[in-house]
């Protein structure tokens, strides 16, 4: 089949290009990550967009520990028993967003699911605690699926963070594979009980290059579509270790570009396309 995305061991493309972090405010803010020990996703994920977004003000926090419950394929992330929730956490992350002068935060966290909340309070007191003591920080939860409870949703639609985001990350087929305890329907069904529960702007990502077929990409698109969900974002999967999933290929930018111009067909209010997509890549303009 054409379409078929094949399995092969490639070198990276040239459009793969970082440009390392450099300016001011990206040295500001590694001074006072290293500083107080922050967690930001920007280095535990090895985010190749960290020097772009801290140069203009956006940066992702990562709560609940960087512990994560889970193992899924794609993610480097460390997985295992998390430690005790830190309930200062909330406090020490609104300070930090302060210091930092951050305009928009991101604000995710590891999944919890040894919690009988999954951490959905401690998410709220976060939230709460940035209106606080940031009150001019607009913000996005990229938030797990909380095994699709809807008690522990609800705690963050009723704190009314500007953007939830909850990413599907990869299509129907692939979804035991690539995120081994998700479930595609169920994130499906999160994202669209945030838009009925009155969550205003909603939010997924989805990484390309782990083996699924352009069909199955539209289809992806058009599911989360259905899903009334606002702002999709498109990226190359790009393996953090030799142990994760490997790349089956680069998407190129052309197909990327054709990936962006069917989600716009659709409807969506904003549309991230492009080979160094990541899912907080631009997230001060989702906002709106």
């Amino acid at each position: 089949m054409e379409d078929l995305i094949q399995n092969t061991t490639v070198q990276k493309p040239k459009w793969i290009r970082v440009k390392l972090p450099t300016g001011k405010n990206y040295r500001e803010l590694r001074t006072l990550v290293d500083k107080y020990k922050l967690n930001t996703i920007c280095q535990s994920g090895s985010c190749p967009n960290m020097g772009e977004c801290w140069g203009e003000g956006t940066a992702t926090f990562m709560i609940l520990g960087n512990i994560c419950t889970r193992s899924c394929g794609f993610c480097g992330v460390k997985t295992g028993k998390p430690l005790d929730v830190n309930w200062d956490e909330p406090e020490k992350v609104a300070r930090s967003i302060k210091l930092m002068k951050i305009k928009h935060a991101v604000l995710t966290s590891v999944d919890r699911d040894d919690l009988k909340d999954m951490g959905s309070i401690l998410w709220a007191e976060t939230v709460n605690a940035v209106r606080r003591i940031s009150p001019g920080t607009t913000m996005e939860t990229l938030i797990p699926d909380f095994q699709g409870i809807t008690k522990h949703i609800d705690r963050l639609v009723d704190v009314a963070p500007e953007v939830i985001s909850h990413n599907m990350e990869t299509v129907k087929r692939l979804t035991r594979e690539v995120r081994i305890q998700a479930k595609y329907e169920r994130s499906l069904e999160v994202l669209r009980y945030l838009k009925e529960a009155g969550q205003r702007r909603t939010k997924t990502g989805v990484m390309l290059g782990l083996g699924e077929t352009k069909d199955e990409v539209f289809q992806t698109i058009e599911d989360i579509r259905n899903a009334n969900v606002d702002v999709i974002t498109l990226g190359q999967y790009l393996q953090p270790t030799k142990k994760h999933l490997p790349v089956k290929k680069f998407i190129t930018p052309e197909e990327f570009d054709e990936f962006g111009d069917f989600a716009r067909s659709l409807g969506f209010r904003h549309v991230e396309s492009s080979p160094l997509v990541r899912s907080s890549y631009h997230a001060e303009k989702h906002i709106h």
